[in-house]
């Protein structure tokens, strides 16, 4: 009996524990055409877990270039493709570690942000594709950043975002566009009406809901009818 309480005690001193350190580090991100004078809106749009934002990218290629200019931020967790170690996609955060994770996220999105120093002039469009939501939602809300447009495409808002995080849109123009697909595998009808609930409650009623014929995929179509 002794020896079993001294080995416990030893196993108690031998814990694992988690240490944090600080560090710096620098990350890309891709843009398409350029601002001008005759730039008329700028998109920020944030892809969805597996994609690379250079080829998010083709998804807004056929706005008009002198009138848009997009901002594709690149999800910082880079990963090898259905096991081949040939395609390689990236996500933005997982749930291990989630708040540590996303703020290192929404500081990156700060950098970019301060980088493109957007011109007052333009309207700007924050567009967000499943993971992307969840992305593009909390930082709005943390950094309290009114935009012409905020589009919510097949994805879902985090859990600990409260009505009061977006009490900052309620006088303004924003215009939220929650996008879906009726053949969405990740969208149950639970689940949509879940979380049709909760984005009447998270936006005070503001959000426009749009349905399409297909599946959980980006559609050209719909991001050119956007503007």
């Amino acid at each position: 009996m002794q020896q079993k309480s001294l080995l416990y005690i030893r196993f108690l001193k031998m814990r694992k524990q988690e240490q944090q350190v600080r560090y710096q580090t620098t990350n890309t991100y891709e843009t398409l055409n350029t601002i001008t004078k005759k730039t008329k809106r700028v998109w920020i749009v944030l892809h969805g877990i597996g994609y690379l934002s250079k080829y998010f990218l083709k998804y807004f290629d056929e706005l008009n270039g002198d009138e848009n200019y997009v901002i594709a931020p690149q999800a910082p967790s880079k990963y090898y493709l259905k096991n081949e170690y040939k395609y390689v996609g990236a996500s933005w955060l997982t749930k291990e570690n989630r708040i540590l994770e996303t703020n290192n996220v929404l500081g990156y999105l700060d950098a970019v942000w301060a980088n493109e120093n957007i011109p007052e002039y333009c309207e700007l469009i924050v567009f967000g594709f499943s993971q992307g939501v969840s992305v593009a939602t909390r930082w709005l809300a943390s950094r309290k950043i009114v935009c012409n447009q905020l589009v919510l495409y097949a994805g879902g808002i985090p859990k600990e975002l409260k009505p009061e995080d977006f009490d900052f849109l309620k006088h303004s123009n924003t215009k939220i566009q929650v996008i879906v697909g009726d053949k969405d595998q990740y969208l149950t009808n639970e689940v949509l009406k879940s979380e049709a609930a909760r984005i009447e409650n998270l936006f005070r009623g503001k959000a426009i809901t749009q349905v399409f014929d297909g599946g959980h995929e980006v559609r050209k179509e719909i991001i050119n009818q956007l503007i």
